[in-house]
Order: structure tokens, then sequence, then C-alpha cells
């Protein structure tokens, strides 16, 4: 089985879309872990949502953490801001109020790192969007700390701060 794993998670994550079909077709487990302790799904390209939607397809699971920082694929995605992903995940059931080990949304992260379109569509979904994280900041605290100014600006246009 973690033969299996390691291969598709390694072409998760070459982004290698006929590999990963493949491999799901002959039964792969979507879920297994590889030799790191990571899904396919976590180690995916993250720039390309048909990996996504073919693991989500799959029943791969969109809210598995990561074993270290308690990151999930949503916090990933919205940190680095791929906006399309996100979508993808969304849509096949990822929760976006899950926090991580420092209390984060995924909205903080991408409101920290300046992703609009990410906030434009987290904003929308987050139950609880002036949330605080373990550091007492919301993500507009965050994006006012790292100068994100037309984040900031929507962040309090669309939540009556």
């Amino acid at each position: 089985m973690t033969g299996e794993a390691n291969r598709l998670s390694s072409a998760s994550a070459r982004g290698d879309l006929a590999k990963v079909e493949m491999l799901l077709q002959n039964g792969a487990d979507v879920n297994a872990n590889n030799v790191f302790g990571r899904t396919p799904l976590q180690v995916m390209k993250l720039g390309n949502p048909a990996i996504a939607e073919a693991l989500l397809r799959a029943n791969a699971n969109p809210n598995v953490r990561d074993h270290v920082r308690g990151l999930t694929i949503t916090h990933d995605a919205a940190r680095d801001g791929y906006v399309d992903t996100l979508r993808v995940l969304i849509d096949h059931g990822a929760d976006v109020n899950l926090l991580d080990n420092d209390g984060n949304l995924p909205l903080h992260l991408a409101a920290r790192e300046g992703y609009l379109d990410v906030v434009q569509l987290l904003v929308g979904c987050t139950k609880d969007a002036a949330r605080h994280n373990s550091g007492g900041h919301t993500p507009y605290d965050l994006a006012t700390m790292n100068n994100r100014v037309s984040i900031a600006q929507y962040i309090q246009a669309h939540m009556n701060l």
C-alpha cells in the first residue's frame, strides 16, 4: 500500500493528471499517507485545480490536517493564492472554518499574504471572518499590519468594521 500511496502522491505533486487518474482507476487509496505521512491531496500541485478535482471526486478528505502545524489544504491554497483550487476544495466540502494550530482560518493567511481574490471568496463563506487568532489578530489586522491596503479596505467594507 505504501508504494501505491507514494506513486499517487508523487503524481499529484508533479501535476500529472493522467497518472493520477490511472492510479485512481486502478484502486489507489486516495486518502493513504505517503512515506512522509501526507495524503495525495496534501502534496498536490496547488496551482492545478484539475488534480484537486480528480482526487476529490475519488473521495479525498479535503479537511485532513498537516501533522506539524494543523494546516488543511484549504489553508495552503489560501496562503499561496490559489483561488481556483480553493473553489474546487470548497465545492467538494472543504471546511473554511477550521483553525490551524495558531488559530488561523484560511482567511487569516490570505489576508496576511495579500490575495484579494481569495479574501473575496473566503469572506463570503467564513462563519466568523472577524475571528481573532492565537496572537489576537483578525484577518483585517493582519492585512493592515502587512500593508495590504486593498484587502483591509475590502474586509472593512464587507464586515462593517
